[in-house]
């Protein structure tokens, strides 16, 4: 896995692309996340499957090469 910060927020995660469709993301924090700030409801909270935030981030680092995709697609 390997390191990235979101580009609005700077939250750190760890991203493993095993494939372009692939992506496992491991949250390390997520404090400064709009998306996933503490919301007065918890049960909308936890159905909220991504942040689409880090998602574009994490595609950006892709198609600028800073995330190495799987080793079946080189």
């Amino acid at each position: 896995m390997q390191p990235l910060s979101c580009r609005v927020c700077g939250n750190r995660v760890l991203v493993e692309k095993n494939s372009l469709a692939h992506t496992s993301v491991q949250w390390t924090e997520s404090l400064r996340c709009v998306e996933f700030a503490p919301a007065p409801d918890l049960t909308a909270r936890a159905l909220r499957p991504t942040c689409a935030r880090m998602r574009d981030s994490i595609e950006s680092a892709v198609r600028e090469g800073l995330i190495d995709i799987g080793s079946d697609q080189h």
